[in-house]
């Protein structure tokens, strides 16, 4: 939680009780069904939390906003954000209903009204947002096919929509046919923790 804290000190109090009651609602989900390694629910504000937030880093959403977490598993990087981003919209859509069940759970105890659950595939949504977001959960050039159809072509924020992931190693060859529409952003920029040095956001604009 002192991570949180040191990244994100404007935090009001609702936002820190929020974010430190997320230990113990994962610790007693991960009992019921593996949404996160037994190793890693030990360091959960590092690699899923804080992880998460470094989407927030690259871009601040504005008032209004909807996004779409696409493959959000136990709930990230969507409940993060939402935390962080009370007045913005968020969906949150995986395949598989125990995990949504549980992020869903994991969310109305936390107290966020601004949250919305799907179990479904991203092929079949059809709702309209200004930035899809995912977690490692699928290749970009598969990301850009299934989602880009839920891209607004209304823009809102300071950067054009489009999409945000967070990734990890070499990504030239998965990103070789977007070209100059693609950011990618070390998340060492932001976080000095080790394990954030291989970490990155891939921005591509719609």
């Amino acid at each position: 939680m002192e991570l949180i804290k040191k990244y994100f000190p404007e935090l009001n109090k609702v936002q820190l009780t929020q974010f430190e009651n997320l230990y113990q609602l994962y610790a007693d989900w991960n009992q019921k069904i593996n949404l996160i390694s037994r190793k890693d629910l030990d360091r959960l504000y590092e690699r899923h939390i804080l992880h998460s937030l470094g989407i927030a880093c690259f871009i601040r959403f504005k008032s209004g906003s909807r996004i779409l977490d696409v493959g959000c598993g136990g709930g990230f990087p969507g409940i993060p954000l939402a935390i962080l981003f009370p007045e913005v919209e968020f969906v949150l859509l995986d395949s598989i209903a125990k995990k949504i069940r549980a992020a869903t759970d994991i969310a109305q105890k936390s107290g966020l009204s601004n949250i919305q659950f799907r179990t479904d595939r991203a092929e079949n949504e059809k709702g309209v947002y200004d930035f899809v977001v995912s977690r490692a959960v699928m290749p970009m050039p598969d990301l850009h096919k299934i989602c880009r159809k839920n891209l607004s072509k209304t823009q809102r924020n300071a950067l054009p929509n489009g999409m945000l992931a967070l990734k990890g190693g070499d990504l030239k060859a998965e990103l070789s046919g977007f070209g100059t529409k693609t950011i990618v952003t070390e998340l060492s920029q932001y976080f000095e923790e080790e394990f954030f040095a291989t970490k990155k956001i891939v921005y591509l604009s719609f």
